[in-house]
């Protein structure tokens, strides 16, 4: 079993990702909820997915085409975390806001003008944290032109950031996860057509 398949059953396997009726952090309704926070809470597939996340970044960018991985806090920050470990790589983080105190610092790390970096973040919906972030980053003249999720929802990140010059790529997106699920009746039509038309709006 591929990678792909074998972590979206370890995904509803453990509740990571549910079916059913939510409301997400921006106030729009979900038929599911996807929360990889939890994944760190199981290390060995942690491990994998940080290490075919690193693969697929050599694959198809190259490790040596940036100087630092960045984030956005929390869930993104904690994979970016354990990939800077693994590639060896400075680790910068943006805040949402500006510390009110010390510096008053968006831009958390050590950064210099005119340095290229790779954005992570855990799932994409809109991607409004992480437009936030890239403009941020662009204002601090630093240079990014692609972001890796874990899961992208399908629902207009993508075009977000492309506005912005940032490429988006996903280990998974929502559509796979849902296919691969049927496809080995852990989830039944009902649910994989209600993520379809999810997808659609």
């Amino acid at each position: 079993m591929d990678f792909v398949k074998e972590f979206a059953t370890f995904l509803h396997q453990n509740g990571i990702i549910k079916f059913g009726d939510y409301t997400l952090a921006s106030g729009k309704k979900s038929s599911y909820y996807v929360d990889l926070r939890l994944v760190p809470s199981y290390p060995l597939e942690f491990r994998k997915m940080v290490k075919y996340l690193e693969k697929d970044i050599a694959q198809n960018i190259g490790l040596d085409e940036f100087d630092s991985i960045v984030s956005v806090p929390t869930g993104g920050l904690i994979i970016a975390s354990a990939l800077a470990m693994e590639t060896v790589k400075p680790l910068i983080y943006v805040r949402s806001k500006p510390k009110d105190y010390g510096t008053s610092k968006s831009v958390e790390g050590k950064i210099h003008d005119g340095m290229k970096v790779l954005m992570i973040d855990d799932v994409a919906t809109t991607g409004g944290s992480v437009v936030n972030a890239i403009k941020s980053l662009k204002e601090s003249n630093i240079s990014i032109k692609d972001a890796y999720v874990i899961v992208d929802r399908m629902e207009g990140a993508g075009d977000a950031f492309a506005e912005l010059g940032v490429n988006i790529h996903s280990i998974l997106n929502i559509l796979e996860i849902t296919e691969s699920l049927y496809e080995r009746n852990l989830i039944d039509q009902t649910v994989l057509e209600k993520v379809k038309k999810q997808i659609n709006k």
